[in-house]
């Protein structure tokens, strides 16, 4: 939980630049958006890679070595802002993208040693210790850091990723040093030195539970939705000639909603049951997407309010979801199996990164952010049908 704070705060600071900084380097908004979007494709890409290191070798050296090639990553985004070099910064943010990627594997650490009714509050605890970190990193990143760049000659937004390299460090060596016992050799899940077979046998589980299926449905919608809209959210502001630290408040009280209310909704889906808890993210990334569809770039308020709601669904999905992910597993397969869910949610947020730029060339953000709200429904479609036929046989807590 200490280790999140200053890894959480990294990640938010460097992503909150990168699209500026992109647009700034090559005076495009797409090329902008695509350089925000490749940290997304640096956690799918990083996912599997982590669940082989973990499941070789347990989770304190998975999540040190996550939170070292971040910490490059940040160093190459530095030198993109100061030698003016774009390609630099999508390479940095491939590897900020890796540190994502290992934040989201840090949830499952939680559940190594959780009981079965009280593995969504685990994993919601441990979300939530990143709330303070995750928050004041933009507004540290894009504000203090930002100015100190500035006064000393250099482009102001070298700042965020010298913040962001510094506390990536700091996070690798809290998890190295004070991460003893490893959780996963405590739980008593046999380490696996060849895995090939193995995450074969994983992606086909992944099927055989149909609330598996529709957990990872609603995550990699749920991922997508935030990404698309966080991606592009910042240049619609920037649209509306808002300052950078508007753009920064608006992203802190975003990743409010994703991590603020984590342990209520951890509570929430362990008492009231999993499924429902993912109903209600649906319902809440609907709303939020439609309330900033209807945002024009001159006002704030609704992207404040709707990009809120929207943190707050992908809360509700993610921890809902990976609950039911734990509770289903078997084993032999368990981190293998979370590390191909994640790959699945990332590479839909990595997707939805990269297509949210050429949607608002050719369309605008207002019609990004309709449709989004639209896929967000999908799912909370098929929850109802399930949660429907439940009733009407045995209950099921899921």
């Amino acid at each position: 939980m200490i280790g999140l704070l200053p890894a959480g705060a990294a990640m938010s600071a460097g992503y909150s630049a990168a699209a500026v900084l992109g647009e700034e380097l090559t005076g495009s908004e797409w090329l902008g958006g695509l350089a925000a979007a490749a940290m997304t494709v640096g956690g799918a890409i990083s996912a599997l890679p982590l669940a082989r290191l973990m499941a070789r070798k347990g989770r304190r050296p998975g999540l040190t070595y996550g939170y070292m090639v971040a910490c490059v990553g940040a160093g190459c985004g530095a030198s993109a802002a100061l030698f003016h070099f774009y390609p630099l910064l999508v390479l940095g943010l491939l590897g900020i993208g890796c540190g994502n990627a290992t934040n989201l594997a840090a949830r499952f650490a939680a559940a190594d040693l959780a009981e079965d009714d009280s593995r969504a509050k685990a994993i919601g605890g441990l979300v939530w210790a990143s709330t303070f970190g995750t928050v004041l990193g933009p507004s540290i990143g894009l504000g203090p850091a930002q100015a100190i760049a500035g006064k000393i000659g250099a482009d102001p937004l070298l700042g965020p990723y010298l913040l962001c390299g510094v506390f990536f460090g700091l996070a690798a060596t809290i998890i190295w040093r004070r991460l003893i016992p490893d959780p996963l050799l405590l739980s008593g899940i046999t380490l696996e030195p060849t895995l090939d077979s193995n995450l074969r046998s994983a992606g086909a589980a992944l099927y055989k539970s149909p609330a598996t299926a529709i957990a990872i449905a609603a995550m990699m919608v749920a991922h997508a939705v935030m990404v698309g809209l966080m991606t592009m959210t910042p240049l619609h502001l920037r649209d509306g000639n808002h300052e950078l630290q508007v753009v920064g408040l608006v992203i802190s009280f975003h990743v409010i909603g994703m991590y603020a209310l984590s342990p209520v909704i951890g509570w929430a889906a362990d008492r009231l049951g999993t499924l429902k808890v993912l109903l209600l993210g649906g319902l809440l990334l609907f709303g939020g997407a439609e309330i900033a569809s209807h945002t024009n770039p001159e006002d704030s308020l609704g992207l404040f309010v709707g990009l809120f709601l929207i943190g707050l669904g992908w809360s509700c999905c993610l921890i809902s979801g990976s609950a039911i992910i734990v509770s289903d597993s078997p084993s032999p397969l368990r981190v293998q199996i979370q590390g191909l869910a994640d790959l699945l949610m990332t590479s839909s947020g990595a997707i939805a990164g990269l297509s949210s730029g050429l949607i608002v060339s050719f369309t605008n953000f207002h019609t990004l952010s309709h449709w989004g709200g639209l896929l967000s429904l999908l799912p909370a479609g098929v929850i109802v049908l399930r949660i429907t036929l439940k009733r009407s046989g045995q209950p099921s807590r899921r």
